[in-house]
């Protein structure tokens, strides 16, 4: 096999999965980013850095927005989101956050493998993205994949989250001039 073959199972894997994920899911995590005060992005080690672009583009679009553990994410209350990306749904970091933003009344949403496991069973908005975690058995897991696991919930999440920034682009009425203006210029 090349790697141009591998490229294509892989866009081909990806599609096929993009055709399992609810729109009416990805409709309701658009609506709580829209309704929130603030939002807080999370997530760990390659679905973090998916979760960190998103942060980032949202913050494009004119958004408040934080990704947790930077020294200047302030304090998170109610009428705040916290969005966290977890493939297994049970990083132990992530389980922690979720369950505080829930006692402190945060709206929780989570992109994730697995809904029936810690964070999706807190969560108030779960997309469900196919895949395999690392963090899973994977003879239990409903995907298979040529890649190592988790990649593809990566891949899936980067992809979902740049679809809702293009719709959230035309919601606020965002030309990319809009957006140009507040990408840093410290670079």
């Amino acid at each position: 096999m090349s790697i141009q073959s591998n490229l294509i199972s892989i866009i081909e894997e990806l599609l096929q999965n993009t055709k399992q994920i609810s729109n009416d899911d990805l409709l309701q995590l658009e609506e709580v980013i829209i309704d929130a005060k603030r939002i807080f992005i999370a997530g760990a080690g390659r679905s973090g850095f998916a979760a960190r672009a998103f942060s980032n583009r949202l913050m494009h679009l004119g958004f408040v927005v934080y990704f947790v553990g930077e020294p200047t994410t302030p304090a998170i209350k109610e009428g705040d989101l916290l969005i966290i990306s977890s493939g297994s749904g049970e990083t132990a970091s992530l389980v922690a956050m979720a369950n505080k933003a829930k006692a402190l009344n945060v709206t929780l949403g989570t992109l994730t493998i697995y809904p029936e496991n810690s964070i999706g069973k807190l969560a108030d908005v779960v997309v469900k993205v196919p895949g395999a975690s690392s963090k899973t058995d994977e003879s239990t897991s409903k995907s298979v994949s040529i890649q190592p696991n988790g990649s593809s919930f990566e891949q899936m999440s980067w992809l979902i989250y740049d679809s809702i920034v293009v719709e959230l682009k035309k919601i606020k009425k965002q030309t990319q001039t809009d957006m140009d203006n507040r990408h840093a210029n410290l670079e």
